[in-house]
């Protein structure tokens, strides 16, 4: 059945013993009652058909718009009865009306509550009483505004209250009658999840608007009077009898000089929407049915259509013209009660949409029993999940009186590891099911999945996060990407690291001085290209048990051996591939080098580990050091002094034995000292921008300029 706007739809869930067409016409028809959330069987009990096929029909009941009940016909009958508020009762109604709540708004969420609880009471009493009489009163809530009498009335259709449940309801604050209906129900074997309230106070929060509330109420019970409770001040109240009350309660509300605002139906429907947009009956302010969107993670998810989701992933994101990529609808009773729903929208949320914290166009929001509890609940998921929009609903969520503030941290806890697993779970399922798609998700929300790695407390948590991460990797061609578990399960026997590069692009990469060593001995290396990438390999450190090294830490330099034949002759070519410095001249060149370099090197070397490149910085943990000098430069644009980078970094310049350049600086330090120096120099900086540790390369041109004249002297 399709949705459509502006229009409830209302089943009635009863289920016959008999199929119909073994029946006859109009004989008694004996159905099983079913409870509506929990599918349990409650009683049995014989209707008429003919009574059946007019109130209990299967097929839904669709309610007619702008239908108004307020009619403002009652009057008081006789004298009043007055009641004074306990001095303690009379303390708990100033605390409830002026500190309980944090927003007086909310006073329209409560008992908005309050009458679904009556018409839930009502509903389970038309189902479960015996015999075949059938109330005809639609079960509704209206709501209706007068901002020239400056009131805001609220009437349901729902159970009503008899003289005593009226000063046992309302004449002692915390006294829920909902629990107790719980509690009686839970006695005959039946607990009705649909029932909301629990503390007693809800009603009381009118007063943080109210001068003066007025209510009418007449009890379904047959012969019943009808009764007004009017209370002012908070200190007294009085009940009286009055005639032209409908059955339910009817609430009116003397609205306060600085809460005009709630006499206005554009706020009032505001408040609606955002708090009660999913209770179970109808809600209709002035006449018109405001909570038209069905609560889908209630139904049955076969009962879901596409169209279905769609259109409440727009509810959730507040455009009309925006697409969801997955969708998790995810219900469970063990080890918690939750019914949730989540979406991740096409695009990547922007900056904007990620700070709008009290709006709901974005996040999850948290609900109880289809009322909202807060929207964007910080605690519920971790940070780094922010990109999710949906709702979570779970009747084991520890509330305060308000209904507004989470208990139990470690009930709400457990809630969070639940939710946040099984949305893992959900996107490693994606990945292997539609590899192209997860790509997509991935490029939108990488940069939340890491920050999750980062923000996650334990190494086992970080890791399950991190499996949702992709890279490029050497061994794959470009464009392709793998996770770190897929590297792990190709990694040989003898290896023990998780081998990984940072650099702009792929090329940038491949050319590194740092590739070379390892593609000469022919391992894998991931290729991070994101600026982000380097710190969470840093925070992360291991991955299944392996060990995650940066291609350019020293530590990794040093364990790679040269690989024999795998040379690359395109440089020094096939005659002199096997030439390189003698010991004693390598000797003399670092020795050399170092002093020229003065500071700027803590020490130099010759190696044999490069191919294509003539030189290579090497420093512990290069990642870090990378890092520090990118913050650093943001707040000080100087930078380091070249001491400062001693001190700090411990550099070391090798130089590559069999490279043409370095063999004939060798050369070139005897025969034109001045000219081998910019030449080093050059080497240095070269080899410093290739690892990232300068990030302003202007200071180089002068020199450059030198050595380029220096050069074309001869010319």
């Amino acid at each position: 059945m399709s949705l459509r706007p502006n229009r409830i739809l209302l089943a009635r869930v009863l289920k016959p013993l008999t199929s119909s067409a073994a029946r006859p016409q109009r004989s008694p028809v004996c159905y099983q009652v079913i409870q509506p959330t929990t599918g349990r069987h409650i009683c049995t009990r014989s209707l008429p058909s003919s009574s059946l096929s007019r109130k209990y029909s299967v097929e839904a009941q669709e309610l007619k718009e702008d239908q108004d009940v307020i009619r403002d016909e009652e009057k008081i009958i006789g004298d009043a009865d007055q009641f004074e508020f306990q001095a303690e009762t009379a303390e708990l109604l100033n605390i409830v009306a002026k500190s309980l709540y944090s927003e007086n708004e909310v006073f329209i969420r409560e008992i908005i509550s309050n009458a679904s609880d009556a018409l839930e009471k009502l509903r389970y009493n038309r189902l479960t009483s015996e015999g075949g009489a059938v109330d005809d009163a639609p079960l509704e809530i209206h709501i209706r505004t007068n901002k020239y009498d400056n009131t805001f009335t609220i009437q349901d259709t729902g159970i009503g209250m008899t003289k005593e449940e009226l000063v046992k309801n309302l004449g002692m604050i915390a006294r829920s009658g909902s629990k107790a209906f719980l509690e009686s129900m839970k006695e005959k074997g039946d607990a009705s999840s649909s029932i909301i309230g629990q503390f007693g106070v809800g009603f009381y929060s009118t007063f943080m608007v109210g001068d003066k509330v007025t209510v009418y109420t007449k009890s379904h019970e047959q012969g019943s009077m009808g009764y007004s409770w009017t209370c002012e001040g908070g200190v007294s109240y009085k009940i009286s009898e009055a005639e032209a009350v409908s059955p339910g309660t009817k609430i009116v509300v003397t609205l306060k000089p600085d809460c005009r605002k709630f006499a206005e139906d554009g706020t009032v429907e505001q408040i609606i929407k955002k708090h009660s947009t999913f209770v179970g009956f109808p809600v209709r302010l002035n006449g018109k049915v405001i909570n038209t969107v069905q609560p889908l993670w209630t139904m049955e998810q076969k009962d879901i259509s596409d169209e279905h989701h769609l259109n409440f992933f727009q509810y959730l994101s507040g455009n009309d013209h925006e697409h969801y990529l997955y969708k998790l609808f995810y219900k469970t009773d063990a080890p918690l009660n939750i019914r949730s729903i989540f979406y991740v929208a096409e695009e990547r949320p922007t900056l904007l949409e990620m700070t709008q914290n009290t709006t709901g166009t974005s996040g999850v929001s948290l609900y109880s029993r289809k009322i909202l509890v807060q929207h964007n609940t910080e605690n519920l998921l971790p940070k780094w999940l922010r990109f999710l929009r949906g709702v979570v609903d779970s009747e084991d969520i520890p509330l305060n009186l308000s209904r507004e503030l989470l208990q139990n941290s470690a009930l709400i806890r457990k809630l969070r590891e639940t939710i946040t697993s099984r949305m893992i779970r959900f996107f490693l399922e994606q990945s292997r099911k539609d590899p192209e798609k997860y790509l997509k998700f991935h490029e939108n929300y990488k940069m939340f999945i890491t920050e999750g790695v980062l923000a996650e407390e334990t190494q086992d948590k970080k890791e399950e996060v991190a499996q949702l991460l992709r890279y490029e990797s050497s061994s794959l061609p470009a464009g392709e990407v793998t996770s770190l578990h897929d590297y792990v399960s190709r990694m040989e026997t003898d290896q023990r690291n998780i081998l990984y590069l940072c650099a702009p692009n792929r090329h940038l990469a491949e050319t590194s001085p740092y590739f070379e060593a390892a593609k000469s001995k022919g391992l894998e290396v991931l290729f991070c290209f994101d600026a982000y990438d380097e710190l969470m390999m840093l925070q992360l450190k291991t991955f299944d048990s392996k060990q995650l090294s940066s291609l350019e830490n020293q530590a990794v330099v040093d364990q790679m051996k040269p690989h024999d034949g795998a040379k690359d002759e395109s440089i020094v070519g096939s005659d002199s591939a096997e030439i390189k410095l003698s010991s004693s001249d390598g000797a003399g060149l670092a020795s050399w080098a170092k002093l020229s370099l003065d500071e700027k090197v803590t020490d130099v070397k010759l190696t044999d580990k490069l191919d294509k490149h003539p030189a290579m910085v090497t420093v512990w943990e290069m990642g870090s050091v990378r890092h520090f000098i990118k913050s650093q430069y943001l707040t000080n644009p100087k930078g380091l002094s070249d001491s400062e980078k001693i001190g700090l970094f411990k550099p070391t310049l090798q130089l590559n034995s069999s490279h043409p350049v370095v063999m004939k600086l060798s050369k070139l330090r005897a025969e034109d000292e001045d000219l081998a120096k910019l030449v080093l120099e050059q080497l240095y900086d070269n080899a410093m921008v290739s690892a990232g540790l300068i990030e302003d390369a202007r200071p180089m041109v002068n020199r450059l300029n030198s050595l380029l004249s220096k050069v074309l002297e001869k010319h």
